[in-house]
This record gives C-alpha cells, structure tokens and sequence, in this order.
C-alpha cells in the first residue's frame, strides 16, 4: 500500500519508464511481510537491458525484477535504498521521507 505520492509524481515516473530512462520513485509503504520498513523506492525502465545494467552496479540481481506490465523496476528497501538515493545524488528523497540516521518524521515523534 502506498501513500506519501502524488499523481503528478506517479505519471512523470511512468512516463520516464516508457521512455527508456532510469526513474526513481520513492514513497511511504507498508506491507506485512517488511514490518520495519515504512518507505520503498521503485527504480525503473522500460529498457530491461539497460535497467539489469544499472542495478549491477549495486549488486542487484534479474531476478529482483518486478516485470508489470510496461514498468519493470527494482523495488529498493533499507541501507540499499538509502545507498542507492545518495549515489544517485538523490538527496530530496531522503529528506522527503525522513530515511537519514536520526531523521524522524513529524508523526513519529
């Protein structure tokens, strides 16, 4: 279940995944089976290709691949996820979400 995107947001990743670019997108997350991870980045492309090469650079693997429907991705969790956004120079992710060491969100404090 996700929640903290807006549709905008959801559409321009969509977007750059049908187009062949690398596309990031991260929001708050919750699923049962990773009860200590409240955040997901969702990595894609559309060029499946160049997505297994970008993901062998962090040492993750084709079969970590969620293939739906015109947007395969990566779905990155924990230390991974936040490696990869600050290689990525993806800093806005980690402060939006509060994925810093020490950071709390304002509802969890």
């Amino acid at each position: 279940m996700a929640f903290g995107i807006r549709r905008n947001e959801l559409e321009l990743w969509k977007k750059k995944v049908i187009n062949g670019e690398i596309a990031f997108l991260t929001h708050f997350w919750y699923d049962q089976r990773f009860p200590h991870h409240t955040t997901v980045t969702k990595v894609g492309c559309g060029d499946l290709d160049k997505l297994l090469a970008w993901g062998e650079k962090y040492q993750l693997r084709p079969e970590w691949v969620h293939q739906r429907d015109s947007f395969p991705h990566f779905d990155l969790l924990g230390e991974k996820q936040k490696e990869v956004l600050r290689q990525e120079g993806l800093m806005d992710h980690l402060e939006r979400f509060h994925l810093e060491k020490g950071d709390k969100c304002n509802e969890c404090k």
